[in-house]
């Protein structure tokens, strides 16, 4: 059984930036050699998910828009008025999507569907760099 874990920093945008980590993925699968195992993606950070989707430019416009109903910017959050940063509705939001994938990789590559491809969403109200972190275990 072998372990293989590499780290990576993204720039984003903030304020629902979703970003397609398909390429990221295949690239720790090629350095890892690992055929079959399981990799586990995490990001690093309260205010940050991690999914998947079919990336496309409606759903990228309709993930945000729903976000907005289920945790609005606009609302008083208590955290807001306990770090007077303005965000609690991005830790909301970073709770309900998580911050961890689990993917089974079968001769070298991550089972995801056609349909389904992976990513970063940041919900804080500014540019961050994010860090993530993939680790493989199998053979």
């Amino acid at each position: 059984m072998k372990i293989y874990t590499e780290y990576i920093s993204i720039p984003t945008k903030g304020n629902n930036d979703i970003i397609d980590i398909t390429d990221h993925i295949l690239k720790v699968l090629r350095n890892s050699k690992i055929k079959d195992g399981i990799l586990t993606i995490f990001v690093v950070g309260s205010t940050v998910g991690l999914t998947t989707i079919e990336y496309e430019p409606g759903l990228k416009k309709d993930f945000p828009e729903i976000m907005e109903k289920i945790a609005p910017r606009d609302r008083i959050y208590h955290h807001d008025n306990t770090w007077q940063d303005g965000n609690g509705y991005a830790h909301i939001r970073s709770s309900l999507i998580g911050t961890s994938l689990s993917v089974p990789v079968d001769d070298g590559r991550a089972e995801f569907g056609t349909w389904q491809q992976p990513v970063l969403i940041d919900f804080d109200n500014r540019p961050r760099e994010r860090k993530i972190i993939f680790k493989i275990i199998g053979e």
